[in-house]
């Protein structure tokens, strides 16, 4: 089988024989990422594999929310770093209405604080952009039966908790005591978003916004915005 590096500056581009028969059962994938050439490369070797065809394709998080409203693909290939909407925030919102879509999250982070943000948000696997396209293959195959995946480089920096895509409670950090909403709310915080600017994208109260961000700093022992998004860069949670 042909292999290929996820790196976006060494995407591998394959012509691609759209006569190639599938499979009746062949799963249905859409490709999230910002860089062209990447999701040419990656929608080449797919294509390829009997038991996959790319059906889409978004350069955005906000593109890939309405395409995948609209094409209800199995899987999505997202990219965490996209822009408009990142990443994380589009994985939430397809889930929320189509738990059925598995999320196959590709980064170039492997810290413990971003892979709780992206199972947190739904994904089913995690896997790092310099994984060979094989682990890839082996990631949808995985997710496409149910399961969930995560690149062996990074399943020392997470323990799952038993069939719920959380972390385990024991040795929690400050930043894992969060909820899932509070995660978002100072994620945006350090993305440099406003008050008005979170509750419009959360579709929540101002006075919602404004509790939130007070339990965050009682939680985290951290009194000001720019502590905030001091925070959010060392721990590897903003997402500038």
């Amino acid at each position: 089988m042909a292999s290929a590096r996820l790196r976006k500056n060494n995407a591998v581009v394959s012509i691609v024989d759209r006569a190639e028969k599938k499979s009746a059962a062949a799963k249905r994938v859409m490709i999230a990422d910002d860089h062209q050439i990447l999701r040419d490369g990656l929608r080449a070797l797919i294509d390829k594999h009997p038991n996959f065809e790319c059906v889409a394709e978004a350069g955005d998080g906000a593109q890939a929310i309405k395409t995948a409203n609209e094409l209800h693909p199995d899987i999505v290939i997202m990219d965490i770093m996209l822009p408009n909407i990142n990443g994380i925030e589009a994985t939430r919102q397809i889930k929320a209405p189509q738990p059925e879509i598995e999320i196959v999250a590709l980064s170039m982070h492997a810290t413990r604080a971003y892979v709780l943000q992206v199972l947190q948000a739904g994904a089913s696997a995690y896997l790092l952009k310099d994984s060979a396209f094989e682990e890839l293959i082996t990631a949808l195959v995985t997710v496409g039966k149910g399961g969930m995946y995560l690149s062996p480089s990074i399943t020392n920096a997470a323990a799952l908790g038993e069939g719920s895509g959380r972390l385990a409670p024991k040795g929690l950090t400050h930043a894992e005591r969060l909820t899932r909403r509070e995660l978002q709310v100072l994620q945006l915080i350090a993305d440099g978003k406003s008050t008005k600017e979170i509750a419009a994208s959360l579709n929540v109260s101002v006075k919602t916004v404004e509790t939130h961000r007070k339990q965050i700093m009682d939680k985290l022992g951290i009194r000001t915005t720019a502590g905030l998004t001091k925070y959010c860069i060392r721990e590897g949670l903003s997402l500038l």
